[in-house]
């Protein structure tokens, strides 16, 4: 694994050792992102099922101001911590161990707002919609927010949920990767910006 574009272009990251943990291939990394990006112009990311920080790196070396990485295994938590070392990111990482659910309470009682998010959880986890109504009861996401959902091809997440339209989805081989954008018409954030930007 490596980071594949950006400022920390071409730093090798550690995998988590073991069988538990499922990195994201290089080749599902670069389609995720020439999906969403390529590059960014700050805002904060949101790396969930971190496993080895991968995809909230790749977020930072391309314009991503800073990226909070939870996971629940402390193997998990010290390979991110490594990789981010290796990525040079400094102050730029928060690293928190957690569990998904707890870890948005306590986001959300800091008042973070995430205008990117990457839900890569086992594949035998299936309720990334449930997180995702989650996230923005919480009002953790930006107005126009994107969620990466990576998941096992055989299951199919809705086009539609409340907020939330799915404007990409793909296939590599028994990987599938759900994009959706969120739109909280209800928020007087979520109002037309046009002229600010």
């Amino acid at each position: 694994m490596r980071v594949i574009a950006g400022e920390a272009k071409g730093r090798t990251l550690k995998a988590v050792p073991g069988t538990n943990t499922r990195p994201t291939t290089d080749k599902v990394k670069e389609a995720i992102f020439s999906m969403i990006g390529p590059y960014f112009d700050g805002g904060m990311a949101l790396d969930l099922f971190a496993g080895t920080g991968g995809l909230g790196i790749e977020a930072w070396s391309r314009g991503v101001e800073r990226t909070v990485f939870i996971d629940r295994e402390k193997i998990s938590i010290d390979i991110i911590r490594q990789n981010v070392q290796t990525a040079n990111m400094g102050s730029a990482a928060e690293i928190y161990r957690n569990d998904a659910e707890r870890a948005l309470k306590a986001l959300a009682k800091r008042g973070q707002r995430f205008r990117l998010v990457f839900l890569d959880p086992p594949y035998i986890m299936t309720s990334m919609d449930s997180l995702m109504g989650q996230l923005a009861e919480n009002e953790l996401l930006e107005p126009e927010a994107t969620i990466v959902v990576e998941h096992d091809a055989a299951h199919r997440y809705a086009e539609e949920m409340d907020g939330f339209k799915q404007i990409k989805h793909a296939k590599y081989g028994d990987t599938a990767v759900s994009i959706y954008k969120y739109d909280n018409e209800d928020s007087p954030d979520g109002r037309e910006t046009d002229d600010n930007e």
